[in-house]
Parts: C-alpha cells; sequence; structure tokens
C-alpha cells in the first residue's frame, strides 16, 4: 500500500500542537491514520473505512467501532478503530466484486506494527520542527520576525505599546521605599544606539528558570558555544554549535559526594532548591536556600562535595564565585544570608578563609590580583575589604536600597555594584570618595553585572526585559539596550567575549537568547 495523501496542519490551540492524518488504501479499505500530538502525550488513532465505489448506493454497512490497543511504551498506546460491517435488515449484500472482507484483528496488529516504525519518525521530526519553527534566527530576524517568536501581527496590541505598559505597570522590588526616584538626580545620561553584540539565535528548547526573585546568576558560558544553566530542578549544558541540549547535575532526587574530602556530607542532599550557581575552569558550584553547596568537576562522573556552610535559619547561598590565585589554585567564594562570606579551596575542598559582616551578604567579588574583595549586601553601602583578613578598607557610599551584583574590570582599578535602587555604580578603587558613574535601569534592581575578559564591555541586567551592554572604553558614554520580554535568570559572557548569553523565564516564551559580538564585516548566516 502506497501512501495516498498526507495533511499537515498546526493548531493555535494550548491543547492540540500538531495534528497529521495519514490515509492509505487497501485492497476494500481506505486506512486513515490520525496522528495528534499535545503538550502531554501522543496520540495515535487508526480507522478503516469501507470503498464502496460503483454501486455503493445499493450497500448499506452499520454497525459500532471495535478498537483495538496495541502498547507503544513510553508513547502510550495506539488505538486501533475498525467498523464492524454488519449490513442492515433491509439492505442487499454487496455484489462480490465489492465484497467487504472482514478485517482481521492478527492481520489488523501486523499492520499497525509495520507503520508504527513509521509514526515513530514522524513523533521525532515533529518535535525537531516544532523546536526549530519556534527558535529564531538571525537571518529571520533581519526579514522582521521578532526574536522572541511572538505573534505580534496576530495579537491585540503592538509591540510598541504592550513595551510602553510594562515600563508603566512593573512594580519594581525595594527594600527601602523610593530608593529608585530617590537615585534618578545622580544617574548619568548616556548615548544609546550602540550596537556591539548582534542578535544571533532565540533557542525555545533551552528552558532557564529561577527560584529566587532576587537572585539571577544562573547562566554561565565556558566558550562561544557552550553554555550552563538552571532549568528547574536540573542544571543542563546547551551547545549553540550543535543544538544539543544536556543534563549535567539533576538535584530533584538525591545527590551524594562519591569522593571522600573532610567535611563533606557523604549522606548528601534531597530536593535541593538551587538558589545561584558557577561554572567555570571545568568546575561547577550549586548553591541551595539551606544553605548546600554541590560541586563538581564537568569532566568526571558524579558529584566531588557536598556540604552545608551553616544551620542557622537564614542559610540562603546567595552567591558563588570561582576564581583562581595568583599562584593558579582554584578557589571559590560563597556569600550566604548568614552575614558570611566563605572561602574554599577546590583542590581539597577545604574551607580556607570565613569572614563575618554586620548584614546578609548578596554577592562578593575579588579583584584580579586577589587582595580586594567587594562585599554588597543587605544594606544601602557596601565596603571593600582586605582578601587576606576581611578587615574594612572602604565603604561604598552612594547606593539607596540593597545591592545583589558586584564585578571588577580586568584592570583591577575599577569595579561596578547593582542595587535596588535601579542603578549600577562604577567606582575607582583608588579614589572611594564617591562613585565615578551612576548607570540607571528602566524597570527595575540591577541584578546581575558582567564585564567582557577585556574590559571593552560592561553588561548589566534588570530583572527582567533588559540587558545593558556599556562601552567601558569610552567611558560608559555609549550603551546598548538589548529589548525582550521576560524575567532574566542571568547572563555571561564567553571567555573570549565573542558570545553574549540571557537566559529568559518566562512561561511561554522561556528561551536562552544568543548575541555574538559584532565585527567589521559580516558573516553569513550558517542556519538560515
Amino acid at each position: 500500500m502506497e501512501w495516498e495523501n498526507v495533511v499537515f496542519r498546526l493548531c493555535s490551540t494550548d491543547k492540540v500542537l500538531v495534528r497529521e492524518d495519514f490515509v492509505k488504501r487497501g485492497e476494500n479499505c481506505k486506512f486513515k491514520l490520525e496522528v495528534a500530538v499535545d503538550k502531554e502525550d501522543y496520540k495515535v488513532e487508526l480507522h478503516s473505512i469501507p470503498l464502496t465505489a460503483g454501486k455503493s448506493n445499493k450497500k448499506k454497512a452499520t454497525g459500532q467501532d471495535e478498537t483495538t490497543a496495541v502498547d507503544i511504551g513510553g508513547l502510550g498506546s495506539l488505538v486501533v478503530k475498525t467498523m464492524s460491517h454488519q449490513p442492515a435488515d433491509d439492505a442487499e449484500y454487496m455484489d462480490d466484486e465489492y465484497g467487504m472482507e472482514d478485517v482481521d484483528e492478527k492481520w489488523m496488529r501486523s499492520l499497525v506494527e509495520r507503520w508504527l516504525a513509521q509514526i515513530l519518525m514522524w513523533m521525532n521530526m515533529t518535535t525537531w520542527f516544532n523546536t526549530k519553527m519556534a527558535d529564531t534566527s538571525a537571518a529571520q530576524a533581519r526579514r522582521g520576525k521578532d526574536i522572541q517568536g511572538i505573534p505580534w501581527e496576530r495579537l491585540s496590541i503592538t509591540r510598541e505599546k504592550y513595551r510602553q505598559t510594562r515600563l508603566e505597570q512593573y512594580k519594581n522590588y525595594e527594600n527601602i521605599p523610593q530608593s529608585g526616584e530617590g537615585s534618578e538626580k545622580e544617574c548619568k545620561v548616556t548615548q544609546k544606539g550602540g550596537m556591539y553584540y548582534e542578535f544571533r539565535r532565540n533557542s525555545r528548547s533551552v528552558k532557564s528558570t529561577i527560584l529566587h526573585f532576587q537572585l539571577r546568576n544562573l547562566v554561565w558560558a565556558t566558550s562561544k558555544h557552550d553554555v550552563y544553566l538552571m532549568s528547574h530542578f536540573q542544571v543542563v549544558h546547551w551547545s549553540s554549535l550543535t543544538c544539543n541540549k544536556s543534563e549535567v547535575l539533576n538535584v530533584s532526587g538525591h545527590v551524594a559526594p562519591c569522593e571522600k574530602h573532610p567535611g563533606s556530607l557523604l549522606e548528601g542532599f534531597t530536593q535541593t532548591q538551587v538558589s545561584t550557581l558557577a561554572v567555570k575552569d571545568r568546575l561547577l558550584v550549586a548553591g541551595g536556600f539551606q544553605g548546600e553547596l554541590i560541586c563538581k568537576h564537568l569532566d568526571r562522573p558524579g558529584v566531588c562535595f557536598c556540604t552545608r556552610t551553616t544551620y542557622d535559619d537564614n542559610a540562603i547561598t546567595n552567591a558563588v564565585e570561582i576564581y583562581s590565585t595568583p599562584s593558579g589554585a582554584a578557589h571559590f567564594t560563597a556569600s550566604n544570608n548568614d552575614c558570611g562570606v566563605r572561602d574554599f579551596d577546590m583542590e581539597r575542598f577545604q574551607l580556607s578563609k570565613h569572614f563575618r559582616f554586620p548584614w546578609p551578604v548578596n554577592h562578593t567579588s575579588l579583584s584580579p590580583d586577589g587582595k580586594l574583595l567587594v562585599i554588597v549586601g543587605d544594606n544601602p553601602d557596601g565596603i571593600l575589604v582586605d582578601a587576606a583578613t576581611g578587615k574594612t578598607v572602604m565603604p561604598l557610599v552612594g547606593h539607596l536600597d540593597f545591592s545583589f551584583a558586584s564585578a571588577w574590570h580586568p584592570n583591577g582599578l575599577t569595579f561596578a555594584t547593582g542595587n535596588q535602587d535601579k542603578t549600577c555604580r562604577i567606582w575607582d578603587a583608588r579614589n572611594l570618595s564617591k562613585s565615578v558613574a551612576a548607570l540607571k535601569g528602566n524597570l527595575g534592581a540591577i541584578r546581575s553585572i558582567r564585564f567582557t575578559s577585556d574590559g571593552r564591555f560592561m553588561a548589566m541586567a534588570e530583572p527582567a526585559d533588559f540587558v545593558h551592554v556599556y562601552d567601558a572604553k569610552s567611558g560608559y558614554e555609549k550603551e546598548q539596550e538589548i529589548d525582550f520580554f521576560g524575567e532574566i535568570s542571568g547572563m555571561s559572557f564567553s571567555p573570549d567575549t565573542e558570545s553574549l548569553f540571557i537566559g529568559v523565564w518566562d512561561r511561554t516564551y522561556g528561551s536562552l537568547l544568543e548575541f555574538g559580538r559584532r565585527q567589521n564585516y559580516s558573516y553569513l548566516d550558517s542556519i538560515i
């Protein structure tokens, strides 16, 4: 039997995503295969339809559908419906040349089994098709497609109008009332319209998520093609080169270390809620809501170290930073709500330093020479401290609310802090009497800050919709404003500065945005 026709259509309802009908013609029956894919499972039905050519006006067949289910493993069951062709009392039997033979159940099962491979292939192709159709490439964006795939032409509101509505209605979270309004008068007027990183791709199959509304450091790039991010209870690796996603760490169940180190909790953790993440130099550290720290080497199976920083009720791990000491040893710092900053040696997984401060610490950044620490937290003023002793070098006075982000420029002379007063402040370590500049966000707090490794650009992310890329070389006079819709789970430049990844958390349009550093010449798109 050959395919008679194939009908393909996409449905816009929430329930049915894809529906396809296949029709095959047998000797006396036409078999119609209906396949539907929804958000929960695959539904497949096979119907046999009698062929009554020529004298069909004289022939009648009545009866009820009989169903046969064929198990297809994890996809559920294939439901086969056949008509039991029983003639009505007042109807003539069909002539022999048009006789309808009974459909043998074994024969039908055999037919179904032969079709099953084709059905499964179609399902795989459908999944691939939906993913590819949902993604947006650079070429499509240049032709006018929305970078997130939002069909504005079918909506009752324009993008411009919705943007204005978001700007007017988005509620910025503040611990100190009116802090955002109070900081505006100090903000630097910048020249917008810069184009330093251009859109490459939006990948809808990568669902970035967040668990704590104030902690947005959940996306880390280790190369221009490799990025790690939180997706529900998983840390996943995404390759923008192959468009493949793989699981690196799953904390939905029980996680325990496979290596023995002093101080490691060999019993591990169960259902860890990951609040923050860091990935660098083949090392991964995840911090949890109960002070958990889970460490993993990316090139080794299993988890190598688990510990709980504190049993304090206020134990959440707010930030983790992986760094190398001047001697080349791998370390990481953990900033916690118990007012502590802890430094761990990742070679031996031993606590090397523990500093205490008057308020919960939300973020810590170590200077490139390893001598100074920027400490910010639940206090308007941050502090610059000696990395060896933890003693205060100078307070950082200027912000009006609590801070959740910090980063050093690679030159080791300047650094930046991000605050819920909607500003990012640039500081010069040689003169900390006041900040060098205050850069203003559009919607809300500055939740994360990153510098490129060459120091040319600095990116700051708001809680939603906006990432600002500043030209640090120009003194932060010029900026590129990346504009989209959705909460931001994190952002990361690749170590070679070629890529910028942004995690977007949204029920419908959650994705991973990828931008590439713009050159003086253009590349041909590898994927059209």
